[in-house]
């Protein structure tokens, strides 16, 4: 069964920054309440073929992937996705004006092999929860950058 989870926040604060700052993936550990460390495996741009490898830690267990960047058009759209461990996944970002601020959307999508498999309804949900609570960190990280 595949997963595919989508969650969108507004925040308060220009298209270029926001985009600027989370398309990064050294500041993911910044934002993202399970990743623990990445480690950029080319050059640190980001651009088609860059690779980083991620460490992170859900729902109890240590996983660690390397997410090549597929697709990226600067302060709209971002797609990374990896192929390795028990859930190859796809995630996207995009950016749009909203107002004064930014329409930020990440996307989750895969399909779990196994276990995980068959535990996909609740990975799912999982998923949203730990998402929306990420966005919310990123916009209030951003936000008090004032």
């Amino acid at each position: 069964m595949a997963v595919d989870v989508l969650v969108e926040t507004v925040i308060d604060r220009p298209v270029a920054e926001v985009a600027d700052y989370a398309a990064d993936p050294s500041h993911a550990p910044e934002w993202y309440a399970n990743i623990a460390e990445v480690v950029w495996e080319t050059a640190p741009v980001v651009e088609p073929g860059a690779r980083a490898r991620f460490v992170a830690r859900f729902l109890g267990r240590t996983l660690a992937y390397t997410y090549e960047i597929r697709e990226y058009a600067p302060h709209q759209r971002l797609v990374m996705s990896t192929q390795q461990g028990p859930f190859p996944m796809e995630t996207t970002y995009t950016w749009a004006a909203a107002g004064a601020g930014t329409r930020m959307t990440l996307r989750n999508r895969g399909e779990p092999a196994g276990f995980t498999g068959i535990a996909a309804p609740a990975l799912a949900l999982a998923m949203r929860r730990a998402t929306r609570k990420d966005l919310a960190r990123l916009k209030a990280r951003l936000e008090s950058r004032g």
